[in-house]
């Protein structure tokens, strides 16, 4: 199905929510532009996991095989304490043969080169939004070089500090978590990190999770609480020696896999989250990916509800059956409220988990690997029903 009554839609933001978005569009005949600040259309060198039901809505956009040839398939994913001692296992292998697809990891800047290879149209990049008009033809956006694009309604896609949200809802900064990530990757042995391998490690006030993301190519994340706007100091050799430092005792291979890291990976990011809005949008303009429900890493669900924002944002417009501006903003505004009934309890989830990650008191790190050790069976099953099982109503698209 395509919308004949919306002729040109405006995306904010070429990531991974604003490049899925236009893809979306473009599987129901609806054209757009996508606008990316940065002067190179690029996603960052990190890694990232796409759960089942991120795969599912791949799969819905014909490129879950694209994603498969290149992304290991994850198996079980342990969680334990910085001496090895088991919190909880889950089975995520079982998914593919429960759900059709499975749980996997991927280099984001692979998985943004899949979603953009799909794409007809090119993005502008070095196209920094400055603010925008709505008015009776539409949405004119403004860029900071003095240009000006006009299209039927805006979607800003422009991350954490998006300028689009900024303009929508006044300029509320993101809230700070209270600990710091760095992140890098590193060649390591298929012998040492077996393929499809998922281990998150909690110590006390800090946390380390590695994952492969390309055959003997290890992606790692060390978490430690600390001020915001802090830098590191040195040389990218001496941060990975102080991180090294930092994890020096933990359970193998966390040194084996720090030691086999290209010092020039590591990058350093305050961790940001947000709480659930309840305002997406107005009139012709909406939000989607983290500009809208912002999620820390803590349950690895960004990614994928970037991509679900983008395929029902795309069917709710393909639905609309008349030039309305008032029709316009009802599919809008439909979307909004069912985004935010799925993200809002991801948001919250995310936090909690966070805030349990960063106890630093010994007799409270017990107290929290006991509590982990007794509850996770019940959240893992929690999860499935909750997220993973999402994914269906796309399997279901699929079939039909």
């Amino acid at each position: 199905m395509s919308s004949p009554h919306i002729r040109r839609v405006l995306i904010a933001g070429g990531g991974i929510g604003g490049i899925a978005a236009a893809v979306a569009l473009q599987q129901q005949g609806i054209e757009s532009l996508v606008f990316e600040r940065a002067p190179q259309l690029r996603d960052g060198g990190a890694g990232l996991h796409l759960w089942t039901n991120g795969m599912l809505a791949l799969d819905h956009m014909g490129l879950a095989d694209r994603v498969r040839e290149i992304a290991p398939a994850q198996e079980t994913c342990h969680f334990a304490t910085s001496s090895g001692r088991l919190i909880g296992d889950w089975p995520v292998g079982q998914f593919t043969t429960r759900y059709g697809q499975p749980t996997v990891a991927i280099g984001r800047s692979d998985l943004h080169a899949v979603l953009r290879d799909s794409l007809d149209t090119p993005v502008r990049t070095g196209a920094e939004v400055s603010g925008y008009t709505e008015h009776e033809a539409g949405v004119t956006v403004r860029f900071t070089d003095g240009t000006e694009e006009t299209g039927d309604l805006l979607i800003g896609a422009d991350g954490v500090h998006s300028a689009v949200r900024r303009g929508l809802l006044g300029p509320q900064p993101p809230d700070y978590t209270g600990y710091i990530a760095w992140r890098g990757h590193g060649r390591v042995d298929p012998a040492v990190v077996a393929p499809g391998t998922f281990r998150a490690l909690f110590g006390p006030g800090t946390r380390f999770t590695y994952y492969d993301i390309a055959p003997g190519v290890v992606h790692w994340m060390s978490v430690a609480n600390g001020p915001a706007g802090g830098r590191d100091q040195g040389t990218p050799e001496q941060t990975l020696a102080m991180l090294r430092d930092r994890h020096r005792g933990w359970t193998g291979p966390v040194d084996e896999v720090l030691a086999a890291t290209d010092p020039a990976s590591v990058i350093r990011s305050d961790v940001v989250d947000r709480s659930p809005d309840p305002v997406w949008g107005r009139g012709r303009v909406t939000l989607l990916g983290d500009a809208a429900h912002a999620i820390s890493f803590n349950i690895g669900q960004g990614a994928c509800q970037a991509i679900e924002d983008a395929l029902v944002l795309a069917q709710r417009l393909a639905a609309v059956d008349s030039a309305s501006a008032g029709e316009l903003q009802a599919a809008l505004r439909a979307y909004e409220s069912e985004r935010q009934e799925r993200t809002a309890p991801m948001q919250k989830l995310a936090r909690r988990i966070g805030r349990m990650g960063a106890m630093e008191n010994r007799m409270g790190v017990w107290a929290r690997d006991r509590l982990l050790r007794y509850a996770w069976p019940q959240a893992f099953r929690a999860a499935e029903r909750d997220h993973v099982a999402y994914g269906t109503r796309w399997a279901a698209s699929v079939s039909a």
